[in-house]
């Protein structure tokens, strides 16, 4: 799948004036994360259930 096809969004928690963030996109089978700034730089294509552990493990950060 490529970028373009996919649906990205950032955090609620990311500020408005062009701050460091990332932005996710999630399909059925995978998680991709992107640099918000640079988003023509590839990104990470991460498994669902990694993807899972770790927001877990960052949410109880």
């Amino acid at each position: 799948m490529s970028a373009t096809e996919l649906t990205w969004f950032k955090s609620s928690h990311s500020g408005t004036q062009g701050d460091d963030c990332v932005e996710v996109a999630v399909t059925e089978q995978t998680a991709y994360v992107r640099d918000s700034k640079n988003t023509s730089r590839p990104g990470l294509a991460i498994g669902r259930d990694d993807w899972s552990r770790f927001v877990r493990y960052a949410g109880n950060g």
